[in-house]
């Protein structure tokens, strides 16, 4: 699994040894963070209605509630308030954004972007597009900002995951439904300069793929498989999940991933001070801590409230862990995310 180098120099340019040597070129900062969820409060007692057993779904995920969007909500709208707040905490006025760049599965329309009508309704000037990378999206989004960031093309970066996921899975299918909820979550990166030799931002990531179509694929839709009522009438507009193959390889696929970047920015788990994988299933991120020796102290984990909410959920657990004053500057955070590719993306920064 290769583990890419993010440190950049002045004159991007490398030492004789190939290794990148750290110059003057800024560093980035999360500087703020911002997140909203839906009002509507779906419980675990509220689904037994459509027949799902609400002890197996805090067994085998830890999900006690999902947040459902309202009809007239889209990804957008989500998106929208959850910069907003973001952009309050780090007081900086929507017009100032000079980039946007929007996580998603579940796009208002499969053109024009989600980021572009988050752009308009932020009111500023800005290149902005999308990242289609699922539950890997925003740690995509956030890598793709960061560089923009890096090389001086732009000051004020909002990177935003927002899904409404409740409208991708199927009512019929009581394993996967009660897994997934609607949200969206924001960070803002903006250049700053690092203390002598502790970059700022991103010290080491990595970013990949294990191409596997079927163990998370919404079937239909696309020009692979064009809606039409004979899809609509077989459920295939739906996502499909195999559970079973996606845990197996979530939980080795974190533990690899988490250590070949730990390895390669030269710290240990010991060092690092908070975790926030993708909220996809507690088994799955107590698994995979076990693996790489974390306590689960420093896991922050706040599935419980909002299940699995896709490109949503680090920005999310983000938001929620830096306003209860988990993070502290120069905290070293370790994110990961997984999913439907198949594909990860893993970080370590420096807060």
């Amino acid at each position: 699994m290769a583990t890419i180098d993010t440190t950049i120099s002045a004159e991007n340019s490398l030492s004789n040894s190939g290794r990148s040597r750290i110059g003057t070129c800024p560093d980035f900062a999360i500087v703020s963070t911002g997140s909203y969820a839906p009002d509507h409060i779906v419980t675990n007692e509220d689904l037994s209605a459509l027949g799902c057993d609400s002890d197996w779904i805090v067994q085998r995920t830890g999900i006690l509630q999902r947040r459902k969007a309202a009809e007239h909500q889209a990804s957008s709208d989500l998106a929208y308030e959850a910069a907003i707040r973001c952009l309050d905490s780090g007081g900086v006025r929507p017009t100032d954004v000079d980039l946007v760049i929007c996580a998603t599965m579940t796009p208002d329309h499969a053109t024009p972007s989600t980021a572009c009508l988050l752009q308009r309704k932020l009111g500023c000037i800005a290149p902005a597009f999308d990242v289609s990378a699922a539950c890997s999206g925003f740690m995509y989004a956030l890598v793709t900002g960061a560089h923009f960031v890096r090389s001086g093309s732009a000051c004020n970066a909002l990177i935003v995951g927002c899904e409404v996921m409740s409208r991708t899975v199927d009512t019929n299918d009581i394993k996967t439904y009660p897994l997934f909820g609607d949200g969206a979550g924001a960070a803002l990166l903006q250049p700053c300069h690092s203390e002598p030799n502790k970059t700022n931002g991103l010290i080491r990531f990595t970013l990949g793929s294990e191409g596997d179509t079927q163990a998370l694929c919404v079937p239909a839709g696309g020009s692979r498989e064009p809606t039409s009522v004979e899809s609509l009438g077989r459920g295939r507009q739906y996502l499909a999940m195999d559970g079973r193959t996606v845990f197996k390889w979530a939980v080795r696929v974190v533990a690899e991933s988490a250590m070949d970047v730990l390895d390669a920015a030269g710290f240990t788990p010991a060092d690092v001070d908070l975790v926030i994988l993708h909220q996809a299933n507690i088994r799955i991120i107590d698994a995979a801590v076990a693996h790489f020796g974390i306590p689960k102290e420093k896991v922050f984990v706040n599935l419980d409230k909002y299940g699995n909410t896709s490109a949503a959920s680090i920005p999310m657990a983000l938001d929620d862990a830096n306003r209860q004053g988990l993070l502290k500057r120069g905290d070293l955070v370790l994110l990961c995310g997984f999913g439907a590719g198949l594909s990860w993306g893993t970080s370590l920064l420096r807060w």
